[in-house]
């Protein structure tokens, strides 16, 4: 009786048989391996959380990052200022964190940059910032600094009575008042990436502006991919007709410039934040359509095909349960050159002004506001988000191009 070399231990000093890993783990262990495509990968990923936490993590997070502050516009990367802040007399308003995450938070106070402060009596009195230094002052009583008032504040010796606008009435000595100002009305600000022409944090608007790139990428490549495996599924299975009337329309879709294309049906649909998304995805199903065509003809007279035919199972099964995930790799690496290419056409719809419209940020739309800056000695203000566009577009070409390599059923393992 012969022994098998088919066992679960060591047989005369030799490794017995291991089940083979499946093709997912396979690549998956090949693209760990890929330096350039994890970097890749890893970019992307921050980008994406950086996105979603929006104005959780930005500075500003007041609506579309739109604080303005023009005493200090166009102020270089790193600069610092102290601000004032001094309650708005009107109810406070109240935001989950959710909430906040997705649209932003209305502030409940103004603020305004100071050089110095100090206080006199029930006042505090403030230095304004000009980067001109001419010296400026204001004078703001503490209680309207602190509170938002109903009327204006009577004093009492060294106290002050006031009702605020939601009916309280507080009385409260003036040390108290200034301890409370210098400890929760006077910040200092950090502008990492400067300010713009209207005093606007670069860096908030940056952050937000990643939503509408990433948005852009996820919608519209969500878009191709439904129009294109849709009609390239029942042109490759179904030939014939079909695949002619398909074809004839793919190929007609395929002479019309992109950009002309994006263009008439932005003009369509209007201009705005789901019209540009909608326009995008509907100009990219054309190579996802080809391709996914041509590995169904390849695939349809394949065993298992007839098989299923054979079986009786209709159409849609084969082509949604047999075929489909045969053809998927091919389909993740158009999708991220799509993703790379949605991007591209945006910021360029954006800096043509066709895409999403002020004040909503977009990085396409920053540099369309900024470039007359760069022979102003404020370059900074298209450069940053001109690099984060290529940073973010070479990320997703460089993805591509790994996938293709591990995705490859010829590639073998080292």
């Amino acid at each position: 009786m012969g022994f098998s070399t088919f066992g679960t231990s060591m047989l005369f000093g030799k490794k017995t048989y291991q089940p083979s890993r499946s093709p997912g783990k396979l690549a998956w262990k090949r693209f760990r391996k890929d330096k350039p495509g994890m970097t890749a990968l890893i970019v992307i990923l921050l980008t994406i959380l950086i996105a979603i936490l929006g104005y959780l993590i930005t500075p500003d997070s007041t609506p579309f990052a739109n604080d303005q502050q023009l005493d200090i516009s166009t102020q270089k990367p790193g600069f610092k200022v102290t601000f004032l802040k001094i309650r708005k007399n009107e109810p406070a308003a109240h935001t989950s964190w959710f909430t906040k995450m997705l649209k932003g938070t209305k502030s409940n106070y103004r603020e305004i940059p100071v050089s110095s402060f100090s206080f006199q009596n029930d006042s505090v009195v403030a230095v304004l910032y000009d980067p001109e230094e001419e010296g400026l002052t204001a004078v703001w009583n503490l209680a309207d600094v602190a509170y938002p008032l109903s009327e204006p504040a009577v004093r009492h010796g060294d106290s002050l009575v006031f009702r605020t606008i939601d009916g309280r009435q507080i009385h409260t000595t003036i040390a108290d008042l200034q301890t409370m100002v210098k400890k929760k009305n006077i910040i200092k600000k950090h502008f990492w990436l400067g300010t713009d022409q209207f005093g606007r944090d670069l860096l908030s608007r940056l952050v937000i502006g990643s939503r509408v790139s990433v948005s852009v990428g996820f919608i519209s490549v969500g878009i191709s991919l439904i129009v294109g495996i849709l009609l390239g599924s029942l042109a490759g299975y179904f030939r014939g007709r079909v695949d002619d009337v398909i074809m004839w329309f793919i190929n007609v879709v395929w002479s019309i410039p992109t950009l002309l294309l994006v263009i008439a049906i932005t003009f369509a649909l209007g201009r705005g934040f789901w019209q540009i998304f909608v326009a995008v995805g509907l100009t990219m199903w054309v190579e996802v359509a080809r391709v996914v065509r041509g590995q169904i003809i390849s695939l349809r007279e394949k065993e298992f095909v007839e098989a299923g035919k054979a079986l009786g199972f209709s159409g849609f099964r084969i082509i949604t349960r047999h075929i489909l995930p045969n053809v998927m790799g091919p389909v993740i690496v158009i999708s991220a050159a799509n993703f790379a290419a949605a991007i591209l056409i945006e910021a360029g719809l954006s800096f043509l002004g066709i895409g999403v419209q002020p004040p909503m940020p977009s990085w396409g739309s920053m540099i369309r506001e900024y470039y007359s800056f760069i022979i102003l000695n404020s370059a900074y203000l298209a450069i940053i988000p001109g690099v984060a566009i290529v940073i973010l577009v070479l990320a997703f070409m460089t993805l591509g191009n790994t996938l293709r390599d591990v995705l490859d059923v010829k590639t073998v393992e080292k």
